[in-house]
Formats: structure tokens, C-alpha cells, sequence
């Protein structure tokens, strides 16, 4: 079973998040924060992340930052998930490692397209 861990801090999309990706046989691990999710990657090795940018403690450049750093997770895909839109935002998240950027509002069929894509469902 495929393992994704959802960060985010907005409680809506993390439940349609968490329903949508054990719907589909994932194992799902949430986190609402970056110090939350580098907590729990202590102890988890995703094959997935989804990772909002705008968070609380941690923001989400300066998580996934952390997670490229950590040699356990080399093989871990990062996706944002995030607000923010504009060119360089996204040009920020994926030099930063993010294997892709999408924008909210967002569709969670593409995200699980995406998904099931980069872990080669």
C-alpha cells in the first residue's frame, strides 16, 4: 500500500484529502503544519507528500527544504498544493525539489491522476 502524508492547515481540504486518497488504498498520514510533517517523517517514509506552502510554524518551502536534505527521502515526490499562484512562487517551489506545483482551487481527480502518476500506479 502506497503511503501519502497531506500537510496542510486548512481542515476542509484535509479531510477531503485523507477521504479521497484511503478511498483509493492509500495508508494517509496528516500533518497541519512543516514541524508537524518533519516530526512525523522521523518515523514515516511516504512515497508521497503533499505539502500546502502557507502554514503556521513551518511554511512549506522551508519543509520541503528539510525533507530534500534527509537522504530517507530521496525517493519521496513532493507536490504543493498551495494559494499562492503567482510565476515565481511556483518557480520557488519546484527549484526548491517539488516534483510538481499545482494551484488552489484545485481538482482532487487531476491531484489523484498526478498522484497515481509519480508512484507509477
Amino acid at each position: 500500500m502506497k503511503k501519502i502524508l497531506i500537510v496542510d492547515d486548512e481542515p476542509n481540504i484535509v479531510m477531503s484529502l485523507e477521504y479521497t486518497f484511503k478511498k483509493n488504498n492509500f495508508e494517509v498520514f496528516i500533518a497541519r503544519d512543516g514541524q508537524e510533517a518533519l516530526e512525523l517523517l522521523k518515523d514515516q517514509i511516504p512515497d508521497v507528500i503533499i505539502l500546502d506552502v502557507m502554514m503556521p510554524m513551518v511554511d512549506g518551502y522551508a519543509t520541503v527544504e528539510q525533507i530534500k536534505k534527509n537522504g530517507r527521502l530521496k525517493n519521496t515526490k513532493v507536490i504543493f498544493l498551495s494559494a499562492k499562484n503567482k510565476e515565481s512562487d511556483i518557480e520557488k517551489g519546484l527549484a526548491l525539489g517539488a516534483n510538481l506545483y499545482m494551484t488552489k482551487p484545485f481538482s482532487i481527480k487531476k491531484l489523484l491522476e498526478q498522484v497515481n502518476e509519480l508512484v507509477g500506479k
